[in-house]
């Protein structure tokens, strides 16, 4: 583990493996740095892979009050720890936020987006005041119910799918990272597409779905593309939101070696 400062001060920790480009991954809700080990390793091959926690996850500081814009200077540091321009990949929120970090000028030379998890109009509703409740469960310190309310009507996860979660041992780490749950939907807004922020972004970018995620997903990726200049829109087969590492790290290997 290695750890650089971010613009306030904040430690970020992160790990390097690899050889090769900088490649910097950022992980979206529920995840920390070591969410990305497996695809790290089948990416080490080819790049110098930075994975890291974002702040207040894992072994990185954080520093009240939240802003968005710190979490943008969090991978800055980052990609600056890499030595300089990087390729970026982001999951998720992690996606949302790379997106951001570009359009503020991170020395990105080339980024991929999966499911940054933008409503487009009309596709479903957008949850109401979700970040002021999960937020109230947390002073509360109501963790568990925190996590829940974020998975059925952030994503929308069905009931039972998110009973059995419960049930299951990753369970507890869902409730360790639920106090970063605001820190998501910060990123995230109203989860309209911020389209003319989307405009400006001036680097080679791929936004990527699985075709075995929700509709309203994939109408995400698919406008989240049509936005961004020179970009493409890929749709990997059976592939959910929570996509297989050997699935996706060929993807980025073709795309940040092309």
């Amino acid at each position: 583990m290695e750890t650089t400062r971010s613009a306030d001060g904040t430690s970020i920790a992160f790990d390097r493996e690899g050889d090769g480009p900088a490649l910097v991954l950022v992980v979206g809700a529920f995840c920390d740095r070591s969410t990305s080990a497996t695809l790290a390793t089948l990416l080490a091959p080819h790049f110098t892979v930075l994975r890291y926690d974002r702040r207040g996850r894992g072994s990185s500081g954080d520093t009240a009050p939240y802003a968005v814009e710190r979490e943008i200077e969090d991978l800055g540091a980052v990609v600056a720890a890499a030595g300089g321009p990087a390729f970026v990949y982001g999951h998720s929120s992690g996606a949302a936020l790379a997106l951001d970090a570009v359009v503020d000028g991170l020395p990105a030379t080339r980024l991929v987006a999966y499911e940054p998890p933008y409503i487009v109009e009309g596709t479903r509703g957008r949850p109401d005041r979700l970040a002021e409740r999960v937020s109230a469960l947390l002073v509360a310190d109501e963790r568990s119910k925190a996590a829940e309310l974020f998975l059925l009507e952030g994503p929308e996860s069905p009931p039972e799918v998110v009973t059995m979660m419960k049930g299951a041992p990753v369970w507890a780490r869902f409730e360790a990272l639920a106090h970063t749950l605001p820190y998501d939907l910060a990123i995230l807004g109203d989860q309209r597409i911020p389209v003319q922020r989307l405009t400006t972004v001036d680097v080679p970018a791929l936004v990527v779905s699985g075709a075995a995620s929700p509709q309203w997903a994939r109408d995400a990726a698919e406008s989240v593309a049509m936005a961004v200049p020179h970009s493409q829109h890929r749709v990997l087969e059976g592939q959910t939101h929570n996509v297989a590492d050997d699935v996706l790290a060929p993807v980025l290997i073709s795309f940040f070696q092309d």
